[in-house]
């Protein structure tokens, strides 16, 4: 069964800003789908098991960006 987990990112102002942190946020163990809605800052990870919100804050923060 897939869990989607909601985070805040901050930062982002423009398309590329959401291509990094979905590209960064791909790359976590477990995660199978991100959605990034600029205009919201919401980022929606998909994943089966429950993800680690440290490592996701981590990738966020490598994309340059942060989590609220």
């Amino acid at each position: 069964m897939a869990l989607t987990t909601n985070f805040t990112v901050t930062g982002m102002t423009c398309g590329h800003c959401v291509l990094s942190v979905t590209e960064e946020v791909s790359e976590v163990a477990g995660v199978t789908d991100v959605e990034v809605d600029l205009a919201s800052g919401n980022l929606a990870v998909t994943s089966n098991d429950p993800v680690d919100a440290e490592k996701i804050r981590e990738a966020v923060e490598e994309a340059g960006y942060q989590v609220a």
